[in-house]
């Protein structure tokens, strides 16, 4: 199941619907006036048990509340009712940078965890990266989230995870060339970097992985 609707709308709705205010809906749930401005705003999203608490302030259904095409208000079918843990079982680990020499999926590396909206065959090759620069903005500002397929084929014009010598991974619109490829960022500031084929075998220049979905910058667990 796709979110339709970002989790700030959806808030900012029932709130109006309900005619909640900001200051009740922080006596209602204890959640802070700061954390409620940020959730309105879309600065970053509440986790599990914020939700829960927003939802039944606003006797809504949480999970209506993410975003997602189902009734707003609770118990409308209860034959077709989705759960949040139906929601949130497959889970991929966040990772704060990728180099080359190890393994980057290990621990060392995972700043965090994020779900994912759908169930693949081949979770183990998900992940997700949390990512620096405004070289692709506006599809990803700095501390936006990039969720990755890891593979190393890719069709051109696809926005892959690529990584360059070794240091920290780029995110880039990755097209081939007759002898190579070009590396476009959607910042026009940022110049196109080609590489041939043969400089993608010395330096070396690998894809890592294809993006599938960009989240905006969130709280994650």
């Amino acid at each position: 199941m796709i979110a339709k609707e970002s989790f700030k709308n959806r808030l900012n709705k029932a709130m109006q619907i309900r005619n909640i205010k900001p200051v009740e809906l922080v006596e209602k749930t204890n959640i802070s006036k700061a954390n409620i401005s940020c959730y309105m705003s879309g600065k970053y999203e509440a986790k599990a048990d914020g939700l829960k608490l927003l939802a039944d302030a606003l006797n809504v259904d949480p999970v209506w509340l993410m975003g997602y095409d189902v009734p707003m208000d609770r118990n409308i079918n209860s034959l077709n009712t989705v759960t949040l843990s139906d929601l949130q079982q497959t889970e991929i680990p966040v990772l704060g940078k990728v180099k080359a020499g190890y393994d980057y999926l290990a621990n060392e590396n995972v700043i965090g965890k994020i779900y994912l909206d759908f169930k693949p065959s081949d979770v183990e090759n998900y992940y997700a990266l949390q990512i620096t620069g405004d070289s692709m903005e506006p599809l990803f500002s700095n501390g936006d989230i990039a969720i990755v397929h890891k593979q190393d084929d890719f069709e051109s014009g696809n926005t892959c995870i690529v990584l360059i010598n070794g240091d920290e991974a780029t995110v880039k619109k990755v097209v081939k060339t007759d002898d190579g490829v070009d590396l476009i960022a959607m910042n026009p500031y940022y110049p196109i970097r080609h590489f041939t084929k043969d400089e993608m075998n010395n330096i070396p220049v690998k894809i890592i992985g294809k993006v599938i979905e960009a989240r905006k910058r969130k709280i994650f667990e």
